[in-house]
C-alpha cells in the first residue's frame, strides 16, 4: 500500500513537470509553422530573416544612442544657460553720441535711459515757447516803437497797448523810451532762448555720450573709501617727534 502512493506521487510529479514543456513545445512548433509560412510566401529566407533583425537592432541601438546624446547635449546646454550669468548691456560711446548729434534723444534711447527723455524734449519745448513769446513781443513792441518815433498821424499801432482816451501827446517821450526798452529787452530774451535752445541740444549730446561711458563704471561692493587715523614716525638724526595724520585708503 505503501509503495503503491510512492508510485502515484511519482506519476502526478512527472505528469506536472512535463505539462510546461509539452506547452513550450506546442508553442515553439506554432511559431515556427508561422514563421515558415510567412517566408514561404514572401520568398525570406533563414538567413535573410536573421540579417534583418540584426540590421534593425543595430539601426535601433543607433537611433536611441543618438537620441539619448542628444537629449543630455540639451540638458548640458539649458544648464549652461540657466547657470550662465545675464550680460550687462555697454553702449558703445561713440554710437550713442552720434545718435544724439544726429536726433536729440536718440543716445538716450540707445543707453536705455527712457526716463530722461522727457527731460530733454522738455527743455527743448520751453525754449521753443520762449522764442515765440519773446519774438512776438519784440516785433509789437518793434512796431509800437517805430510808429511813435515817425511822423505819420496813420501809424499808430502803439495806442493798442494803453485804454481808450490816454494822452499820448502828454506822455510822447516817455513812451518813446518805455517801447524803445522793452523792444531791446524782449530781443535780447529772444536771443537767449535760442542759445538755451542750443546749450539743451550739447547737453544731450553730452549726457548721451557721459553716460555711455559711465556704463561700464565699477560700482560693485569692492570699492571703497576709508580713513583712519596714521601715526608717522620721524627717524631722522636728532629728532624724536612723532607726527599724527589721516590715511586715506582707497580701494578698487
Amino acid at each position: 500500500m505503501r509503495h503503491s502512493k510512492r508510485f502515484i506521487a511519482t506519476i502526478l510529479l512527472l505528469i506536472a513537470f512535463l505539462m510546461p514543456s509539452a506547452a513550450n513545445a506546442q508553442v515553439a512548433d506554432s511559431t515556427l509553422a508561422v514563421e515558415n509560412e510567412i517566408m514561404n510566401t514572401t520568398g525570406i529566407t533563414v538567413g535573410d530573416s536573421l540579417q534583418m533583425d540584426s540590421i534593425y537592432r543595430e539601426t535601433t541601438n543607433s537611433i536611441s544612442g543618438f537620441s539619448s546624446d542628444s537629449s543630455r547635449a540639451a540638458k548640458k546646454r539649458m544648464q549652461e544657460i540657466t547657470q550662465q550669468p545675464l550680460k550687462r548691456f555697454n553702449p558703445d560711446p561713440q554710437k550713442a553720441t552720434w545718435l544724439a548729434v544726429v536726433f536729440p534723444g536718440a543716445g538716450q534711447m540707445y543707453n536705455r535711459k527712457y526716463w530722461k527723455l522727457p527731460i530733454v524734449y522738455g527743455g527743448f519745448m520751453g525754449c521753443l515757447y520762449a522764442y515765440n513769446w519773446n519774438s512776438q513781443m519784440y516785433n509789437d513792441y518793434r512796431q509800437a516803437y517805430l510808429d511813435i518815433m515817425d511822423a505819420d498821424p496813420n501809424t499808430n499801432s502803439y495806442e493798442d497797448f494803453f485804454r481808450p482816451g490816454y494822452d499820448f501827446e502828454r506822455n510822447k517821450e516817455y513812451l518813446k523810451e518805455v517801447f524803445k526798452k522793452r523792444k531791446d529787452r524782449y530781443r535780447r530774451w529772444r536771443d537767449l532762448s535760442i542759445f538755451a535752445f542750443i546749450g539743451v541740444y550739447v547737453v544731450s549730446v553730452i549726457d548721451a555720450y557721459v553716460d555711455a561711458q559711465l556704463s561700464s563704471f565699477d560700482l560693485s561692493d569692492d570699492l571703497s573709501l576709508q580713513f583712519t587715523p596714521e601715526m608717522i614716525r620721524n627717524n631722522g638724526v636728532g629728532l624724536d617727534n612723532n607726527y599724527y595724520g589721516l590715511n586715506c585708503n582707497i580701494r578698487f
